[in-house]
């Protein structure tokens, strides 16, 4: 597990084992995990297949409980960013992207407190994430993923298509303004316990 410039965000580049046969890799495994200091535990998988453009996010949970992930794509590909949305961090705004695709198996893992988006870059792409907690509705919000303020550069010449609950999502700004946003102190002692 490689840290990325937000704390709590890990890189996973796997082993691959390959021979004429094809290929075999461990993509998840929850002692690699452990050694970063925030225990998984598994409560949800899920699977979700988007056609080139699509723009899921920026979503985040309350804490606590709020939703770790660890995700990978598996066909396709997509560029996973992972915002920091936790007030009071070092890094509050700040996000860091990640291609994640079959050639370079990568997987990221966004703890809790995190938000979370990633764009489709071909069409019937495939990806998978665990959650550590199952999705909760009513404990689930969002920050809209175009919000300049943040400055995420997704990819030229693809347009962005959202969902209705994300194109309605507000800036980083608004949510901070309308108590939506998760403590760093918060989040700190959540990872602590």
């Amino acid at each position: 597990m490689d840290p990325l410039s937000i704390e709590g965000a890990y890189v996973f580049t796997p082993r691959v084992h390959g021979d004429d046969r094809g290929s075999f890799h461990e993509w998840f495994r929850t002692d690699l995990l452990e050694g970063t200091g925030h225990a998984f535990s598994l409560a949800q998988a899920n699977c979700s297949v988007s056609s080139r453009g699509t723009l899921r996010g920026i979503h985040f949970a309350d804490v606590p409980p709020s939703q770790a992930k660890y995700v990978t794509c598996v066909r396709g590909a997509i560029l996973d960013v992972v915002v920091d949305i936790r007030v009071g961090s070092p890094t509050f705004g700040r996000h860091e992207a990640v291609r994640l695709d079959p050639e370079n198996r990568r997987c990221l893992y966004i703890a809790e407190g995190l938000g979370h988006a990633f764009m489709a870059l071909a069409d019937d792409t495939m990806v998978v994430y665990l959650c550590s907690e199952p999705y909760a509705p009513a404990r689930e919000h969002g920050v809209h993923p175009l919000d300049p303020d943040l400055g995420i550069a997704w990819p030229e010449g693809v347009e962005p298509v959202l969902s209705p609950k994300d194109a309605a999502a507000p800036s980083l700004a608004e949510a901070g303004r309308s108590g939506l946003l998760p403590s760093y102190q918060d989040c700190l002692d959540f990872y602590a316990s």
